[in-house]
Parts: C-alpha cells; sequence; structure tokens
C-alpha cells in the first residue's frame, strides 16, 4: 500500500513520495522554519474568505443577497440556483458580512477540433529585420506561416516583463511581473509615432551580427529609441483612454519599473519610504517622476496593439511561470501575500539528485485566500488575455509546492498544500471567458489525483516522447502531445551525442550517468539504426508523433530545423542559457525542407493520415 503524506494545520507534508514511491521525511527543523514563516492565519478566516462554488452548489450559509458584477441583487437561500451567472460576486449576510462569491462552470473552455502547431522560443527567432532579438513582428511571420501550413496553434515562452535595467534576466521563467509584457519583444519601427523619428535601423539590426542574444545591448538601444518616439508622440487620446481603462494595475507596475531603473531591480533595496506601493511618499515620486512612469505605461500600450496585431485570429498559447522575482514588481505590490525567507523547488528526482531551487518565492496559501485570491486571478487573466490559450508551467504547484528556506539546499524543503480546488475553478472560470484552452505541464514527479482533477476540469495534459513508457498512438486524447521541451535535448542533439558532450563540458553530471540518461532518451526511438542520418532520426520521432491521439501535437521549430542545442540546460550556470538564436532566420524558415516535412507530418496526424 502507498504511504499517504501526513499534512499539519500549516498545510505541510511530513513526508513526500519520490519517482519511485520511496516516502522521505521531512526533518523537523524544516517543518519548524516553514511554520514560523507561513504563520498562523486569523481565527475568522473561514468567515471572510471567498466563497468557490458552481451553479446549483450547496452552501453552508442562510439565506444572504449577492451583489453580482452587473449590479443586480440577487437572494440565496442555502445553495445556488443552478442558472447563477458565473463570475466574482459579493456575498452579503445577515450579520452585515461582506465576501466574495467566485462562481465557476468547473471545466475550461475546449476546441472542437484537434490541432498541430509550433512551440517557440520567441528571442531565439529573428529575421533579418529584427535587433538582436526575436520580436512581436517576428511571431506575426511565424504565425502566418503556421496557418499557411494547417497550423492551429503557435505555443510561446513567457512573455512577461522583467526588470528595466542593466543585467537583464534572460530566464523567462523568472519574471518581474505575472501581468505584464517585456517591452525588448517590441517591433521598434512599427511603434505608433516611429515614423517621426530617426530610429536608427541599422544600428539596431547590427544587434544581430553577434552569436548570443545580448539582452543588455537590446535593451540599451531599444530603450533609448523608444524614450525619443515616446517624447515625441505620446501615444495621444488612445494611449490616455488605454492607460485609464487598465487603472491601478498598470500604475503600480510603471511606478515600480520607474523606481527600478532608479534604484534597481530589487525593491528590498530600495529607499524605505518607496518599499511599499502605498504613501505619500511613493505619491510624491510618481508626481517628480511622472513622464518615465508614464513611459513605462506607454510601452505596455504598444505592446498590446504588437502582440493583439501578432497573433490574429490563430490560437497563441502563452505560458505562465510557476513564480515571480522576489524583488519584482509583482512581489513588490503583493508582499503582504508571498513568503519571505523560502523559495520555490522542486525535491531531487531521476534527473536531479540535488533538487532544484528555482528562486521564486512563493504565495503562502492562507493569506491568498484572504487576498480573495486576486493575485492569482490577476496573473491567470493577464496571461491567457488574448491569444486564446495557456500553458501553466508546474501545473503541479495549484496542489503543493516543494518550499525551500533560505541558505538549506533544495534537498531539505518540504511540500506545502494550496487550496487546488479553487484554484482550479478559478481556471475555469477565466478560461470559459477568454475562450481559451488550458495546457498543464504535468511533468516529472506527478502524485496521484493531480491528473484526474485535470482531467475533471478541463486541464489538457502535457505528454512527451522522451518521457512516456507507452507510445504515443496510446497516450490521451485530452492532452497535448510533443516531443521534447526547452528544458530537454533536441531529437538532433540526442541522436549526435552532441547534447551528452555540451552536457559534459558544463559538469552536470557524470560520464555514466550521461550516457545512461541518453540511453534511456534513445530508447523511446524504437526500431531505428544507429546509423540512421540525423535528418532521418527527426522525421522518424515526429511520425511517432503523429501517431498521437491527443487533441494537441506540438513540435518546437528547434527540432523542426535540426538543431543540436537546446535553449536551457538545467544545472549548466556556466552556459548562454535562453541566449541561443535560431541558426535560420524566419523569412527562411517557410522553405526549410526538414520543417516543411514535419509539418506535413503532424497535419496528416491531425486529419487522421498518420503513419506509424
Amino acid at each position: 500500500m502507498t504511504p499517504t503524506p501526513t499534512t499539519d494545520e500549516w498545510g505541510i507534508d511530513a513526508s513526500w513520495l519520490d519517482a519511485l514511491d520511496k516516502e522521505h521525511s521531512v526533518a523537523q527543523a524544516t517543518i519548524d522554519r516553514l511554520r514560523e514563516v507561513i504563520g498562523t492565519p486569523p481565527a475568522d478566516l473561514d468567515d471572510r474568505a471567498p466563497i468557490v462554488a458552481r451553479p446549483g452548489d450547496a452552501l453552508e450559509l442562510d439565506k444572504a443577497d449577492v451583489v453580482c458584477e452587473d449590479g443586480e441583487v440577487r437572494s440565496i437561500d442555502g445553495e445556488l440556483p443552478a442558472d447563477f451567472p458565473l463570475g466574482y460576486h459579493w456575498l452579503q449576510t445577515a450579520e452585515g458580512r461582506r465576501r466574495r462569491l467566485i462562481v465557476s462552470p468547473g471545466r475550461c473552455w475546449l476546441p472542437d477540433d484537434r490541432a498541430w502547431g509550433w512551440a517557440v522560443q520567441l528571442y531565439a527567432t529573428r529575421s533579418r529585420a529584427s535587433w538582436g532579438i526575436g520580436d512581436l513582428a517576428d511571431l506575426r511571420a511565424v504565425r502566418r506561416m503556421a496557418a499557411d501550413q494547417g497550423a492551429g496553434f503557435v505555443l510561446i515562452n513567457p512573455l512577461h516583463a522583467v526588470a528595466p535595467t542593466a543585467g537583464q534576466e534572460a530566464s523567462p521563467y523568472l519574471p518581474a511581473t505575472r501581468r505584464f509584457r517585456n517591452p525588448i519583444y517590441l517591433r521598434i519601427s512599427e511603434v505608433p509615432g516611429a515614423d517621426g523619428v530617426d530610429i536608427e535601423d541599422d544600428a539596431g539590426r547590427a544587434l544581430s551580427e553577434g552569436p548570443l542574444i545580448d539582452r543588455d545591448a537590446i535593451w540599451a538601444r531599444k530603450r533609448e529609441v523608444l524614450m525619443r518616439v515616446f517624447f515625441a508622440h505620446g501615444g495621444g487620446e488612445a494611449f490616455a483612454r488605454w492607460r485609464e481603462e487598465r487603472g491601478q494595475t498598470l500604475q503600480d507596475w510603471a511606478t515600480w519599473a520607474a523606481i527600478a531603473e532608479e534604484h534597481g531591480g530589487d525593491w528590498h533595496t530600495w529607499p524605505e519610504e518607496l518599499r511599499r506601493p502605498q504613501g505619500p511618499e511613493l505619491a510624491r515620486y510618481v508626481e517628480q517622476h511622472g513622464a518615465v512612469v508614464a513611459f513605462h505605461a506607454w510601452l505596455q500600450w504598444a505592446l498590446d496593439l504588437q502582440f493583439t496585431a501578432a497573433t490574429g485570429d490563430m490560437t497563441v498559447i502563452q505560458d505562465l511561470p510557476i513564480g515571480v522575482a522576489g524583488g519584482g514588481a509583482d512581489a513588490w505590490a503583493w508582499q503582504e501575500v508571498l513568503a519571505e525567507g523560502v523559495s520555490v523547488g522542486a525535491p531531487p528526482d531521476a534527473f536531479n539528485s540535488q533538487g532544484q531551487d528555482w528562486g521564486s518565492p512563493p504565495l503562502t496559501p492562507w493569506r491568498l485566500r484572504d487576498a480573495d485570491y486576486e493575485p492569482f486571478i490577476q496573473s491567470i487573466r493577464a496571461t491567457m488575455a488574448g491569444a486564446g490559450g495557456l500553458r501553466i508551467d508546474h501545473v503541479m504547484g495549484l496542489f503543493r509546492l516543494w518550499w525551500v528556506p533560505s541558505g538549506g539546499s533544495a534537498a531539505e524543503g518540504a511540500y506545502v498544500r494550496y487550496p487546488s480546488e479553487d484554484l482550479l475553478d478559478i481556471v475555469a472560470l477565466e478560461s470559459t471567458r477568454a475562450q481559451a484552452l488550458v495546457v498543464g505541464e504535468d511533468l516529472g514527479t506527478v502524485e496521484d489525483g493531480v491528473r484526474e482533477a485535470m482531467a475533471e476540469h478541463g486541464i489538457l495534459s502535457y505528454r512527451l516522447l522522451w518521457f512516456e513508457d507507452d507510445t504515443p498512438a496510446e497516450w490521451p486524447a485530452e492532452a497535448m502531445a510533443a516531443i521534447t521541451t526547452h528544458d530537454l535535448p533536441t531529437v538532433a542533439g540526442l541522436w549526435t551525442g552532441k547534447d551528452v558532450e555540451e552536457q559534459r563540458e558544463h559538469g552536470t553530471g557524470t560520464d555514466e550517468e550521461l550516457e545512461r540518461g541518453r540511453t534511456s532518451l534513445l530508447a523511446h526511438l524504437p526500431r531505428l539504426p544507429r546509423n540512421t542520418p540525423t535528418e532521418e532520426a527527426v522525421e522518424h520521432a515526429h511520425r511517432l508523433l503523429g501517431g498521437a491521439p491527443s487533441m494537441l501535437l506540438s513540435a518546437t521549430l528547434d527540432d523542426a530545423i535540426g538543431e543540436l542545442r537546446r535553449p536551457n540546460m538545467p544545472g549548466a550556470g556556466d552556459r548562454p542559457n535562453w541566449s541561443l538564436p535560431l541558426p535560420v532566420l524566419v523569412e527562411d524558415l517557410p522553405g526549410h525542407p526538414l520543417l516543411r516535412t514535419i509539418a506535413r507530418t503532424l497535419a496528416d496526424g491531425v486529419t487522421g493520415g498518420r503513419t506509424d
């Protein structure tokens, strides 16, 4: 019988199971430290925290009035009527209590038809017009190529903003915010007002001449030109209306960004009077630096325009990171909700014997409830907005997260539980409203019940050829099927052995460990002689993928051009992760013979003309 971890009143599991179902006990010192960090919720939290329910649900309360989103007042008595409107309402009890009532359909929106698409690291996908980095105009070009090939979606890396300072964060999975986009992705020539300014396009395009993506040089150049465009044009009434509609949330981001430019990207190091997002000192700062604050708001307006043009009418699945930088804008705005002195990671597993520390502070579960789930709602809604799809990185984090106390190793952490049913229902509500499909990245150690809960809520699983024991033909229909991810070898890198060579150079494992890992992955390409040319191996892998009955089939551009290097190699700190450009320019992708073959293969798989 599989042992069940015991969870205390702080939500901490006293033990955990590894991938081999071996039970490990958590050190008491770790439990004591996490209890201290989590703290004790107020005694009346259960009486004021949001109620998350579905139409027809019984509620544990007597007669009450509900002020709905549209202003209508409805009376309920013991249960929600079956026709009760979905949304975020306010419940007023007879005792005078006011609390949030979130009514969800319980299931995410899903399309009627199967589709295939490209997974794109946008920063790496450069064109001849790019300024050193793939941008939103390049995304538009990839989307048009995909549409011409019969694809139904494009999956992109997180585009969330980082600190607008030197030392640009390269990892898309450690943003300063999950609510706003990174202006480094702007195509400068298409920003409103750019036609009235000398944007020095030749100097910008010269940034693509280097072998790596130099974000510091790119942002310095783009910022200087964007600032000139802003002061010359300013956005006019269209920007002013947009800014007013976005309200305080946008103002907070723009304020943080302006302060970060002056005092650095970690709010903990700022002058004391600026460390809180309210107060007279902060208001005076905004008044004195109004132009810079407006500039950062204007950048988001320009991004909104270009993103809308880039996505068109195709589903673009955006990626939601598991967390944010501890010194960033979201951590500043919600510092009362995030836990101090810990970070999110993963316990030791077959791929990393030391465990992982991802550097993001976790949301404290009870504080998240006390904040009416607003930090979670805003992050989901903003990342889902305007594109039709969402991929939730490490979806297991909606159920539990591995907390690592500061100063300790990742192996010395523990799992902390979250109100998963509420969070899943919120995802379903936002998905339904946005008509956006949701994919959960359920890779690695997945505890019992997670995939069942995902299926119940209409969240697609994520199945990889490198990870699955079954052939793709046996994978579930309610899934996105793929071969690899940004953290794992490309087919060409695996087949040629170049990926192992690079791992060896960066010391990510012993020779024995690396060869054992490669052998285990190669086993997923059955009946393929070892002297098979690399391109044929890539084609074979995608023929296997095309046999999956899954709703979505996804292939990386890296695989489609036979790239040897993966975008990110975890544990290789001296490697230029997230900074490797694709060796094929965007304009040349449609004519690439291997890419065209893979497109036909996946299109046949979706339409039923698949080969085994």
